[in-house]
């Protein structure tokens, strides 16, 4: 009946139409301009034949349809606000004409069915969904909401409580959690799919199922008496703006556009949510949030290209059984790779299990794992005093202390244990790769793999390439972090590597603005209004004052010109008073166990006081923009140095890392982004406002000229 690029219309026996997604030369179905035309043209031919009894909706593919096609879809957004109304009218007409088919229609939910996929499946009157498949909204995660109908269409299938969870949380939900708020009819074995959506056309043309009834429901008013809709509404709009937060509009625009076209019948609705849709794809949020959604795609797609050179890494085993020894063996181990955790002591290999059974069995107790998969992942740790199975080992992590004797002397003896192919990583956040590489006979095999703390919290790795390590050792390790869960940035070698590079210039211009009379609790609020997680005071009391204070030694060293202390700071002044953050209670802030086992805060009572002491002028009130300013500049100039000096591939990868290893405010993007964002131009003459503070606030000759240029680190 129809045969297009990515769907085709068959006749079934009985006068049913069978509409199958089906996208040439793909592996999955995803929704682009192409594929929406051919939705309204394949619904004309069903509808230009009169035999015509009913429509079954399907996909060919192992997922129903993925959602929209963001890399598409994304560049309309750069049009005016006039215009993307327009395009989401017109393909809203699309699915409306198929929902206003004159005969009853089942989709027959396969795989994912997400955002787009999703409300394809919402224009058709029942939806049929396999055991197997996960449906849902995941627009908001994107910085927009669904535009495809799904805010008229669901809250009248579903409801408005739950339609607002589901659309402003951005959730993906199993089939049984799609049945129980009837945002599916059935859910059946994979097997039976197909039958049983036809099965539902048929009773739906005997009468047993009122299709009209169900159409009306969709296409008519939300029915929710005024009261419990202001309820409702307001309710879940106060909870959903101290969720979300100022910088991230779209999930409480989503409730607003509910709200607004919740009297309104389907068509009258549908414009609201496109005028509504417009406006958020517009914003900044959008703008960041989709390009971060790309970023992670050129990651995978470079992942896919290492694969290709990569060696299966079936045992790993890692060297060092403290915290981050347990994370790391937890991890592997819980995503599929055995792992061997060695270390020279039982006590530590204790520690490293006990590690990994509390994080096992908090996975248990919130229902994420049953106790009999507890008990098979930790099966798969195995730990030892010896090198007796190193000899099977495809990847080594070492993860002892960080002390570069230290970690020659075990890796120059792992090696002479490890197969002659095994790849040697060093889980090192600070120490150079090529010195390390200096113990070892075969550095070809050798690099960095820096895993962030917590392990099984942070979702990146820095793969660190060295001097001499070779491509097949990189993509090994690559593949091995992917396999973990994490997500793999490949960097060369260099004092802080990528990110703690960054990092560390940011923390410069913290310690410069407290030396010159800034409130450490002011900096710390207003960062974390301006998006990042935690304030750069209480991010030095998570990493450690130690810690920090060892690699700002290491980076001072490797950038003098920049990142030596002229000064006495406030973090030599916490480190000397042994006050080291968390890990020992009291840092910059002091902290006690909450009845849930986790570190509270509370600024600690003599902090000023200790703070005072290298204040040489006393205390000054700064304004907002000139602490965002003196914090934010050295970082964006140093990720700038980064993509020119080839520490990293591209920009994309340098915000990437920002993003995944510190929590940079994703509503900016990343370094670059943000850069992209305040523009060049005018960050240069930040830069020159602030030229008396030093190196730190010089951008390069490369930054000025493309300042002149009127470039960008990212196409518009």
């Amino acid at each position: 009946m129809y045969q297009g690029q990515s769907i085709r219309v068959a006749k079934l026996e009985g006068d049913i139409a069978e509409l199958c997604f089906d996208r040439k030369d793909e592996s999955i179905n995803k929704f682009d301009a192409r594929t929406v035309q051919e939705l309204g043209e394949a619904v004309a031919a069903i509808k230009a034949d009169g035999s015509i009894k009913g429509l079954l909706v399907s996909s060919a593919k192992d997922a129903f349809i993925v959602g929209a096609d963001i890399t598409e879809f994304g560049k309309s957004f750069q049009q005016p606000e006039a215009e993307i109304v327009q395009w989401a009218t017109a393909a809203n007409k699309v699915f409306s004409s198929l929902e206003d088919l004159p005969f009853p229609s089942v989709t027959a939910i396969n795989g994912l069915a997400l955002g787009g996929g999703f409300e394809m499946a919402l224009s058709t009157d029942y939806r049929v969904i396999s055991a197997k498949a996960q449906v849902g909204f995941p627009e908001v995660k994107l910085g927009i909401f669904p535009g495809f109908g799904g805010t008229v269409r669901f809250p009248r299938l579903v409801g408005a409580d739950n339609a607002i969870e589901w659309i402003a949380g951005g959730t993906q939900n199993k089939a049984d959690a799609a049945l129980k708020i009837h945002a599916v009819d059935a859910v059946v074995a994979p097997e039976k799919l197909k039958e049983a959506a036809l099965k539902l056309i048929a009773l739906a043309n005997a009468g047993a199922y009122d299709w009209k009834k169900r159409r009306a429901q969709k296409t008519g008013k939300l029915q929710l008496p005024q009261i419990e809709s202001m309820m409702v509404f307001e309710t879940a709009k106060g909870f959903i703006a101290g969720k979300a937060g100022r910088h991230m509009p779209a999930p409480l625009a989503s409730v607003n556009v509910i709200q607004k076209g919740a009297g309104k019948t389907r068509d009258d609705a549908l414009l609201i949510e496109s005028q509504g849709f417009a406006k958020v794809a517009k914003t900044q949020a959008a703008d960041s949030l989709i390009g971060l959604f790309l970023n992670d795609q050129l990651l995978k797609k470079k992942g896919k290209q290492y694969a290709k050179i990569a060696r299966p890494v079936k045992q790993a085993a890692v060297l060092g059984a403290g915290i981050m020894g347990g994370g790391i063996a937890y991890q592997s181990a819980s995503k599929g790779t055995p792992i061997i955790m060695k270390d020279i002591a039982d006590k530590a290999l204790d520690l490293g299990l006990s590690e990994a059974n509390k994080l096992l069995s908090t996975q248990v107790k919130r229902g994420k794992m049953t106790a009999e998969k507890m008990g098979k992942v930790l099966g798969e740790i195995r730990p030892t005093l010896n090198y007796g199975d190193f000899g099977h080992v495809d990847v080594i992590v070492e993860a002892v202390v960080e002390n570069p004797k230290v970690k020659k002397a075990v890796l120059a003896e792992v090696e002479g244990v490890a197969r002659p192919d095994a790849v040697l990583t060093s889980n090192t956040s600070s120490i150079s790769i090529d010195e390390l590489a200096s113990a070892l006979k075969r550095p070809e095999n050798f690099l960095g793999m820096h895993f962030f703390n917590p392990v099984h919290k942070m979702p990146l790795v820095e793969v660190i390439r060295g001097a001499k390590t070779s491509n097949e050792a990189v993509a090994t390790v690559v593949g091995y972090a992917t396999a973990m869960g994490k997500t793999p940035i490949v960097v060369n070698n260099c004092p802080g590597f990528l990110v703690n590079r960054i990092l560390f210039p940011y923390f410069g211009g913290w310690s410069a603005l407290l030396r010159d009379g800034a409130d450490y609790l002011k900096m710390d609020k207003l960062a974390e209004s301006f998006g990042w997680p935690m304030g750069p005071a209480y991010l030095q009391d998570v990493v450690g004052i130690d810690t920090s204070h060892h690699v700002g030694d290491v980076l001072a060293e490797g950038y003098p010109d920049r990142m030596s202390r002229e000064f006495r700071t406030a973090l030599d002044v916490m480190y000397e008073a042994k006050r080291y953050g968390q890990k020992n209670g009291i840092g910059f802030y002091k902290y006690e166990t909450d009845p849930k086992g986790k570190p509270k805060k509370t600024p600690a009572p003599d902090t000023y006081e200790l703070i005072k002491s290298v204040q040489p002028n006393g205390t000054h009130d700064f304004s907002d923009e000139e602490i965002i300013d003196r914090l934010m500049i050295p970082m964006i100039i140093e990720t700038a140095r980064c993509v020119e000096e080839k520490i990293v591939d591209t920009p994309n990868e340098a915000d990437m890392g920002l993003i995944l290893g510190i929590g940079f405010p994703p509503h900016l993007g990343g370094a670059l982004k943000y850069a992209d964002i305040i523009g060049l131009t005018n960050l240069v003459e930040k830069c020159a406002k602030y030229a008396s503070l030093g190196k730190l606030y010089e951008p390069t000759p490369r930054m000025k000229e493309m300042a002149a240029n009127g470039e960008t680190y990212y196409a518009k």
